[in-house]
């Protein structure tokens, strides 16, 4: 839901005359994260990919500085293995991280209760990560929510917790004259009207 279906045409020209420049979004959802705190990733993530670039041409310069040295040589073959590894292991993390996150959305969106309970259900090997969509996922929550659906908020859940119904516990009095509110009041009746 936008910002305009929230809060109708009318207030919503109001917000937005009142907000001038400012950008204004709806973040309710759990999905918002602060951007300085994507910024900071985010150049992190440069950082390191620059310092392992540096490295890679470090390395490729003393190799070419340390011909006829054998020792060398494969101290600067075994730091390259390291370095490749190295980055390989980053881009994986990364790739997991790109890939919880993602999963993390969709389970959001398909409306799961418990998502970590959801997940445990899910077999990750046979979801893949293209771009920003899962490949498999679909099936896979189709069937959960065909076998489990009261992991599943549904149409009428998400109705009826907007609407303020409220229950009551407790004990409930007997109303002078009429049907007896309990069962204990019901056995009560019958018996003391066949007692007489």
């Amino acid at each position: 839901m936008d910002l305009k279906e929230l809060l109708g045409e009318d207030l919503y020209n109001q917000v937005i005359q009142k907000a001038g420049e400012n950008k204004i979004a709806i973040v309710s959802d759990g999905n918002w994260f602060p951007k300085e705190k994507f910024d900071q990733v985010n150049n992190d993530n440069k950082d390191l990919k620059k310092q392992l670039k540096d490295r890679d041409e470090q390395l490729s310069d003393l190799k070419i500085k340390a011909a006829g040295n054998e020792e060398l040589t494969k101290q600067i073959n075994d730091l390259t293995e390291l370095n490749k590894k190295t980055a390989s292991d980053y881009q994986a993390k990364l790739d997991q991280q790109a890939f919880d996150f993602a999963l993390k959305e969709a389970l959001s969106g398909a409306k799961a209760k418990n998502p970590k309970a959801v997940e445990a259900l899910l077999n990750k090997e046979a979801i893949k990560l293209d771009g920003e969509k899962l490949l498999g996922l679909e099936e896979q929550l189709k069937a959960i929510k065909e076998s489990d659906s009261y992991l599943f908020e549904t149409e009428q859940q998400q109705h009826q917790q907007g609407s303020g119904i409220k229950f009551t516990t407790g004990q409930h009095q007997k109303q002078s004259g009429g049907e007896p509110s309990t069962l204990l009041d019901a056995l009560n009746q019958r018996f003391s009207t066949t007692n007489n």
